[in-house]
């Protein structure tokens, strides 16, 4: 059973979380959001996908209750990734855009191949839901980042999309699209609690979710 603690509880991914958590037993002993705190037992772990304006404060409830965290909130300035690395010398952080398993692979595959298409034109298209607010997002970020080169991201909002990203590769005579698709929030929840269980394993740290997709790997 794991003990974990929630910034964002009120929040789409906070709900959907509580509910996968708790499939397997797992107890929300620490609750935050906007005019909501409830706290009935010390966290193990806790969970954040708010706001970057909660950032500081995720921060001190870590160092409170010597919590490990998780968080996927997006939109992080230099401010925010310092506070966490500072934070990272007393626990395990682990942070990420995308907690999808499949985008973490996706992402690997990038990094280790897209050097053979650097004669081919490049691009990237991502959807999401017509609320989320950054564009491009953090994951069409990351993945430009893995392939380590110049690419157009075309970033579109509509309706309740939960995430898609394609990666195009394309010469005079062919073309080659990649694509993640998320079916639910479903598919970030796994790779959430994937990285909680990875946290407790560690005694302090900086991670991301490819240290949790490798340690998968060596699961399997």
């Amino acid at each position: 059973m794991l003990r974990y603690g929630l910034i964002g509880a009120n929040g789409k991914m906070g709900r959907e979380i509580e509910s996968y958590f708790s499939s397997f037993g797992d107890v929300c002993v620490f609750k935050k959001d906007v005019g909501l705190i409830e706290e009935h037992d010390t966290p193990q772990v806790i969970i954040d996908f708010s706001s970057p304006d909660a950032v500081a404060e995720t921060v001190a409830i870590c160092e409170k209750f010597n919590s490990a965290l998780v968080i996927g909130t997006t939109a992080l300035d230099e401010s925010h990734f310092e506070m966490l690395q500072n934070l990272s010398e007393s626990v395990p952080v682990v942070q990420s855009y995308n907690f999808s398993t499949g985008i973490a692979i996706l992402k690997k595959m990038l990094k280790e191949y897209s050097h053979y298409f650097d004669n081919w034109d490049g691009a990237m298209v991502e959807i999401h839901h017509n609320q989320k607010k950054d564009a491009p997002s953090g994951t069409a970020k990351m993945l430009k980042s893995a392939m380590n080169r110049g690419l157009p991201i075309s970033s579109i909002r509509v309706g309740g999309v939960f995430g898609e990203h394609t990666v195009i590769f394309s010469n005079a005579g062919e073309t080659i699209e990649i694509t993640h698709r998320a079916l639910s929030r479903r598919a970030f929840t796994i790779g959430v609690r994937n990285a909680a269980l990875f946290a407790l394993g560690k005694q302090n740290g900086y991670y991301t979710y490819d240290d949790v997709l490798e340690s998968l790997n060596e699961i399997l």
